[in-house]
Formats: C-alpha cells, sequence, structure tokens
C-alpha cells in the first residue's frame, strides 16, 4: 500500500468517527429532550395534583367552619333561652 492510499484510508477512518460521534451526539441529544420533557410533565403534574388537595383541604376548612359556627349558634340559642 502506497503512503497516499494510507493518507486517504486514514481520511476516511477519520470521516466515519465524525459522522459516528455526531450521531452519537444527535442521539444523546434527542434523549435528554425526552427526559427533559417527561420531567416537566411529571412536574406539572405533580403541581396540578398540590392545587387539588390545596383545594380540597380549603374545602374541608370551610366545612369544619360552617360545622363548627352552626353548633357555636346553637349552643348560643340555648343558653339564651
Amino acid at each position: 500500500m502506497s503512503e497516499q492510499e494510507t493518507k486517504v484510508g486514514g481520511a476516511d477512518q477519520e470521516e466515519d468517527i465524525t459522522v459516528f460521534v455526531q450521531n452519537l451526539l444527535t442521539q444523546m441529544q434527542s434523549r435528554f429532550t425526552q427526559m427533559s420533557e417527561s420531567i416537566i410533565g411529571r412536574i406539572d403534574e405533580m403541581g396540578s395534583r398540590i392545587d387539588d388537595l390545596e383545594k380540597s383541604i380549603t374545602d374541608l376548612m370551610t366545612e369544619v367552619g360552617g360545622d363548627d359556627e352552626a353548633a357555636a349558634a346553637g349552643g348560643n340559642a340555648q343558653l339564651e333561652a
């Protein structure tokens, strides 16, 4: 094999390595994007669940507060009679 053929073969190998690395980086970027979207989706879902939980707690507190007020009003009415 002549020196020029070796240089051409080396250039082909470098080009193959470059293409391989570019493909690998593209795959890594794609996977990173998928993982980021998955994480963001889960965070949004957790935020929604937290909002629902806060609403449920507020509703329960309002309901319990209403029961306490009704009981207090009933107790005061009995004391006045």
